[in-house]
């Protein structure tokens, strides 16, 4: 990757974790960019959740210098935004307003980035890692499975998937990226290997840092129905969180930052 171009990663990195910062915390100027409406808080710090979770993703291949490992984030907008760009599309011949012009805009923009950044990345090599432990390998399994399920309710808006009021097109929206993370996981199943597996984990942190004392706040007012949801939200965010933690930190082979070994004079 020439230095234009890495530069050009680090500046979106910047612009999801400001984008990500902005939804999380519920200011104002970004939560309003969102074109649907909210019924509920939790709503834009799930938005948040996805930006930042982007965002870690692109920046441990801009820091392991995996250029090939963008491919399966390009596959993830790639099916995550022409679901978005269908829906923009269709609410904005409903109801063409500017705020959904620029949602329009904002969705193709993504999807003809995630389908160049998948057609150029997947032609990139893979640096030389460690296999895919086999820990994690069933673990990305386990996550494709629960993924794709409660990506594909949330788009038949079946009611009661998340521990958390939304509404039914929101819904359907969030099913879409659930679907594209799923195919994130599944390309990092078929392509194994650590170059692919630590920006998927990366990802997964960075989702789980975001959602992780919200989703515990909700027990505080959780409807006995929405109750099991929540339980198993939350195994899933300790469980890929732990996960992500161990292996980005401190497993030898694998994490970000080695310790080299003291030398003797």
């Amino acid at each position: 990757m020439s230095r234009p171009v890495r530069i050009a990663f680090i500046g979106l990195c910047i612009v999801q974790i400001v984008f990500a910062l902005g939804f999380s915390f519920q200011v104002s100027f970004f939560v309003n960019l969102w074109p649907l409406p909210y019924s509920g808080q939790m709503n834009p710090i799930f938005v948040g959740s996805f930006l930042f979770a982007a965002a870690s993703s692109v920046a441990w291949c801009l820091w392991m210098r995996a250029d090939g490992a963008l491919a399966g984030i390009g596959l993830d907008y790639s099916v995550t935004f022409i679901a978005l760009t269908i829906y923009a599309l269709q609410l904005y011949a409903e109801r063409p307003t500017p705020l959904l012009l620029g949602f329009v805009i904002a969705s193709i923009a993504g999807l003809l980035f995630g389908l160049g950044l998948f057609a150029w990345a997947v032609r990139q090599p893979l640096p030389p890692t460690p296999q895919l432990p086999l820990l994690l390998r069933m673990s990305f399994i386990v996550f494709v499975i629960v993924l794709l399920l409660a990506g594909i309710q949330l788009v038949l808006r079946t009611p009661g998937i998340l521990p958390w009021q939304t509404t039914q097109t929101s819904a359907s929206l969030y099913g879409w990226m659930f679907i594209g993370s799923a195919s994130y996981f599944t390309y990092g199943l078929l392509r194994p290997g650590w170059s692919n597996a630590g920006g998927q984990l990366a990802g997964f942190l960075g989702y789980d840092l975001v959602l992780i004392l919200p989703v515990l706040l909700l027990i505080r007012n959780i409807t006995p129905a929405l109750l099991p949801n929540l339980i198993i939200y939350l195994a899933v965010l300790i469980y890929s969180g732990g996960l992500a933690i161990y292996y980005l930190f401190l497993n030898r082979e694998t994490r970000l930052f080695p310790r080299h070994p003291k030398t003797t004079t």
